[in-house]
């Protein structure tokens, strides 16, 4: 330490590859490739290799630690604080700065980012020449911006840490720290004053402040056990140094205003306050040591000339001590939290000072599925709970009109030649569209949808039916007390409900399809005539003659019209209303929301894994907030319609009342009846069609997962068959063979070939497979044979079939087909179906030779 003010030194690290941690992390919690993050990968590794080699007090340093900080602080919210990286740390106070600490923890990393760059701004302070007022400014601010630092790494940082911190960045260390900077800052703003000339008693109250940061500075040193002597005798002389200076400058105030006996008991108090400071010299540095050694010459020249003049001429009674008025003091120095450190995440994004946020499209796979579950409940409430009602509304609407005969009376009245504009308009709208070609397409489209689901959805069934008849015909080879697995319908009860379920969707989407195809046929032959020609129009709807109307039929006609027009308002309104609600909800994206929210559960429960039932409160709120007035809209349209549906048939009546007796345009009435029908019909079955193919859209994704899950069910069901069997089959041999005597070593041999042999013959367990949408269902597995209990571990078959083996290469080697005959035959040669043991061999463990 060699100026009279302190900087905090930095603390040390290792290189650490940070992006393998989270590169692991994402492979194995998230539902995205880490390809996908390479350049954030590299960013991440190269921003924490610039932070950490800051060494030097240089602007630059302040970027790249800031930065780094800013960037941990976000990815806090995307991972957990144990991401699996171990981030090593050596302390910068203390008595053993070489002893590591080494924690698995994210905020650890942060916490020494941020100590390091509150250490850089005392650095720069000190680095500044600060015999000028402009590097006095600058160092008092570097100063409280480092006590900013400080203090929010103390009251918001470590707090969040959820470990225990480094001895050096304990509570009382970090409070000592900050007061310590606090202190420095007014003294740079104390020294200026004084280069100002400002006026004695401004320039004491400065002085005295800094008094009682080096107090409370050195009060917490001395209870933390990071901070040297060598800093707390700093501190203690720096304390009574500046309540000395205070006093002397309090004293040259009362000097300019005469008060001459408090002068010299002021002055007496500084010279007090210096020796005190004295008592530190043995351990303070040469420049706070001349700095007192000068203000003691000071302050005992002015004592003795005060003294000399009070005891002389002036006459003055000196005060004691406890009757001088205590000092005021004048704070100039604050915490100072840098913006980028306070509100680190509003540095980061587009055009911002430190980029775009890492990983910022990073989406753990709880909130991709519960973005899907929010999207199923918003689709169904505005399909289902709205829209669909809105439309079941409008479609009464038609069936009353049509039932009324309407507009097709009106418009055979009042166009007894030619078409109806608003037939003309609908018969151009089909075309445009190609009517019936459309709905060819359509119903084709969904019916190669429907085929391509039933069959995803047969190859699972059929192998949930494989898999059972295997393990059935297992259970009766072995019987329930060997083969207690559970059976099939029971160990996978999700997947037979899920075969149940998607059978019963099936079913009924069969019906509706049904259902819609009988419309098309009904209306087809009104809607090819819609879809042709002009001439196909007017040669389908007969003309009528052109009578006289009475006034009361122009009267209700007019009347009637009026009410039509207010249904075709009424309509169109409703349709721009569902138009903006289906928009509303394909711009309803709920991802940002789930993120913050993940986020802010990871960094609450960090050991928590999140689950999408973690989100069910957010969806009814979000629900509620944006689909509730549509809701609340339906009971209004619903009253609007009722009303407009009864001034309808009142006025429909009126009219029909007025023409009474008319059957002039009776035909043309229903023939144009019924292609009004017709468009609307039209338009009926076009939405019925997109309904069935969102439909089966949807439910491939739904039989495709069936089909995945079954395949690798049964796979693992296989696996424990084949476990199982074999585990059957060696304890059967074990039972058997622990009763016979043992074989004999070339018999050992032999027999261990031959099974090896026969082993090898068995199949292996398939592996599960995508299956292809139209493949066939995996074949039962072949059944394997188990291993015969008897003297040899060959494989054994059913008593109907017998093993073909290779013949024997040695005649006189015994196979598995011979019988076991001790003793030997006459002639010394051995008996017929005695294996070809020659007399005196030893068998069984016992030497048997020729008889007596």
């Amino acid at each position: 330490m060699t100026s009279n003010i302190i900087s905090l030194p930095f603390r040390r690290t290792h290189s650490l590859a940070l992006s393998a941690a989270i590169r692991q992390y994402i492979s194995t919690k998230y539902d995205q490739h880490p390809d996908m993050f390479r350049r954030d990968l590299e960013v991440i590794d190269q921003l924490r290799a610039d932070a950490i080699n800051v060494r030097e007090p240089h602007a630059s340093g302040i970027k790249k630690l800031s930065a780094y900080a800013a960037q941990l602080v976000w990815i806090g919210g995307k991972f957990p604080i144990d991401i699996g990286a171990d981030f090593t740390w050596y302390p910068a106070l203390g008595y053993d700065t070489d002893a590591p600490t080494s924690q698995n923890n994210l905020r650890f990393e942060l916490v020494n980012m941020l100590y390091n760059l509150a250490a850089l701004y005392s650095q720069l302070a000190l680095a500044l020449n600060r015999n000028t007022t402009d590097g006095l400014k600058s160092a008092c601010n570097y100063f409280c911006l480092s006590a900013g630092v400080i203090s929010h790494l103390k009251r918001e940082v470590i707090p969040d840490m959820r470990s225990t911190p480094p001895e050096d960045m304990d509570t009382v260390t970090l409070e000592s720290l900050e007061q310590l900077m606090l202190a420095q800052a007014q003294e740079c703003f104390w020294q200026k004053a004084v280069m100002d000339q400002l006026k004695d008693a401004s320039i004491a109250r400065l002085a005295a402040k800094i008094s009682d940061y080096y107090s409370i500075a050195g009060d917490w040193a001395v209870k933390s056990e990071a901070i040297s002597s060598e800093w707390i005798h700093h501190m203690t002389a720096k304390h009574h140094h500046f309540a000395a200076a205070a006093q002397y400058r309090a004293a040259c105030d009362c000097l300019e205003k005469r008060k001459y006996g408090e002068e010299v008991a002021r002055l007496r108090d500084s010279l007090t306050c210096v020796n005190e400071a004295l008592k530190e010299a043995r351990w303070i540095n040469k420049n706070v040591l001349e700095d007192l050694q000068g203000l003691k010459n000071r302050v005992q020249e002015d004592l003795k000339r005060a003294e000399k003049d009070n005891d002389i001429i002036y006459l003055i009674p000196v005060p004691s001590k406890s009757e001088l008025r205590t000092l005021d003091r004048a704070n100039m120095a604050t915490v100072k939290v840098p913006r980028d450190v306070l509100d680190p995440i509003s540095t980061l994004g587009v055009d911002r000072e430190f980029g775009q946020p890492l990983f910022a499209k990073l989406v753990p796979f709880a909130v991709h599925v519960a973005a899907s579950i929010y999207a199923e409940r918003r689709d169904r409430m505005v399909n289902t709970v709205i829209i669909d009602e809105l439309e079941g509304l409008t479609a009464t609407l038609h069936e009353i009109l049509q039932s009324l005969n309407l507009p097709g009376a009106l418009q055979a009245l009042e166009r007894p030649l030619g078409m109806p504009h608003s037939l003309v308009s609908h018969a151009e709208e089909i075309r445009q569209q190609d009517g019936l070609g459309r709905l060819y397409r359509s119903m084709d489209d969904i019916a190669k949808l429907k085929t391509d689901d039933r069959a995803i959805y047969n190859e699972g069934v059929e192998l949930l039916h494989a898999e059972a008849a295997e393990d059935e015909r297992a259970r009766a080879k072995y019987g329930t007390d060997q083969w207690n697995r559970p059976a099939s319908r029971a160990a996978a009860g999700t997947l037979y409900a899920q075969m149940d379920e998607i059978d019963g969707y099936l079913k009924s989407a069969e019906n509706s399809d049904e259902l819609v195809g009988g419309k098309l046929r009904e209306y087809e032959s009104a809607i090819g005539i819609l879809a042709g020609t002009d001439r196909d129009l007017e040669d389908f709807v007969p003309k009528s003659r052109r009578v006289a109307l009475s006034p009361t039929v122009e009267r209700e006609a007019a009347n009637l019209r009026g009410c039509l027009n207010e249904v075709s308002r009424l309509e169109a309104r409703r349709g721009r209303t569902i138009e903006a609600l289906r928009e509303k909800a394909r711009s309803d994206d709920i991802n940002p929301v789930l993120l913050a929210e993940a986020a802010r559960l990871e960094r609450e429960y960090p050991m928590q894994k999140i689950e999408p039932a973690q989100f069910e409160n957010l969806f009814s709120q979000r629900l509620e907030e944006r689909y509730a007035s549509d809701q609340s809209a339906i009971d209004t349209e619903r009253h609007k319609q009722d009303d407009l549906i009864s001034a309808l048939r009142e006025s429909n009546q009126t009219f029909l009342n007025a023409r009474r007796g008319d059957t002039t345009t009776k035909e043309r009435e229903q023939a144009l009846q019924k292609l009004e029908n017709a468009y609307f019909k039209y338009k009926e079955i076009v939405s019925n069609l997109e309904v069935g193919r969102r439909f089966y859209n949807d439910l491939a994704r739904n039989v495709g997962r069936f089909r995945e899950e079954t395949a690798g069910w049964v796979y693992q069901r296989r696996m424990e068959l084949r476990a199982m069997e074999a585990d059957i089959t060696t304890s059967l041999s074990t039972l058997a063979l622990s009763s016979l005597p043992p074989p004999s070593t070339s018999q050992r041999t032999t027999r261990s070939h031959t099974s090896q042999q026969r082993t090898a013959l068995l199949p292996p367990p398939e592996p599960p497979r995508r299956l292809p949408s139209h493949a066939n269902s995996h074949a039962p597995l072949a059944q394997p044979q188990p291993t015969r209990v008897g003297p040899s571990p060959s494989v054994f078959n059913p008593p109907s079939t017998k093993p073909q083996l290779p013949p024997s290469p040695n005649p006189g080697m015994w196979t598995p087909d011979m019988p076991i005959v001790f003793g030997g035959g006459p002639g010394g040669q051995p008996q017929q179906g005695s294996g070809g043991l020659p007399p005196g061999t030893s068998n069984g463990g016992r030497t048997q030779g020729r008889g007596p």
